[in-house]
């Protein structure tokens, strides 16, 4: 008799530390959604519960971090209000254990933060995902964990509609790209762990020794580790940055 498949684990990571400042102050991911979004239970999501549910329905995920500012305030008794309490049941619970890690100062460094907290629990893979970003389907998941098993390094990418020019400091139009090898990042992205958590650990160095700043995490792969895979992103997996970004 053929003994099961060890299935790889793979954890997801949800950035929720951040201060919403282009909100007006108002923390967009413990906000809800409009129009309203029901969730298992019929109970109206957050912008976090939403797009925690998304990874939390997806049977190949077995942990998730969530973080959270410092600020108490805002933080793991904020963040766990925000979210569905089908998300914490105990006994026989219908979705993946939820943790809470306090993060940084940057987004970067609340995902390193969260990083390190995972190494207990020692994942193949992880998926780190913008909290702002409710929308995501378990399409777009399944796609880029399909990607990062084969690559060690995914994302999904929206094409450009518009063609794309470079700049000069002087606002001179410097190159006139080519709009099919360029795209837009979305998350979740996905990586190898610990691999990715050594290339947010040498990030952190330069950040420190040098003022780096990162935009994403593809980045902090790609400069310290190599390549990273593209997979179709979703049109529908926006993220909110401003009030108005909360109309469907």
């Amino acid at each position: 008799m053929e003994s099961a498949p060890v299935l790889p684990r793979i954890a997801a990571i949800i950035t929720a530390a951040g201060s919403s400042r282009r909100m007006g102050g108002l923390k967009k991911e413990y906000r809800p959604l409009s129009p309203r979004q029901p969730g298992p239970r019929g109970e109206s999501l957050t912008v976090l519960g939403a797009a925690t549910l998304a990874f939390a329905a997806c049977p190949r995920i077995g942990l998730i971090a969530v973080t959270v500012p410092e600020d108490p305030s805002a933080g793991e008794e904020a963040a766990r209000a925000a979210l569905p309490p089908s998300l914490f049941e105990a006994g026989r619970p219908l979705y993946p254990p939820v943790c809470f890690v306090r993060g940084g100062p940057t987004r970067r460094a609340s995902v390193h933060k969260a990083l390190a907290f995972l190494a207990s629990w020692n994942p193949a893979y992880v998926l780190i995902h913008d909290g702002a970003r409710p929308w995501v389907d378990g399409g777009v998941i399944e796609r880029v964990i399909d990607a990062v098993m084969r690559c060690q390094a995914a994302i999904p990418l929206l094409p450009l509609t518009d063609t794309p020019k470079e700049l000069d400091d002087a606002g001179f139009i410097t190159r006139h790209l080519i709009r099919s090898r360029i795209g837009t990042a979305q998350t979740p992205q996905a990586f190898a762990y610990p691999a990715i958590l050594r290339a947010h650990e040498q990030a952190a160095l330069l950040e420190e020794r040098d003022g780096r700043d990162y935009t994403d995490d593809a980045e902090v792969w790609g400069e310290f580790r190599g390549p990273v895979a593209a997979v179709p992103g979703s049109p529908a997996n926006r993220k909110i940055t401003f009030p108005e970004d909360l109309a469907p």
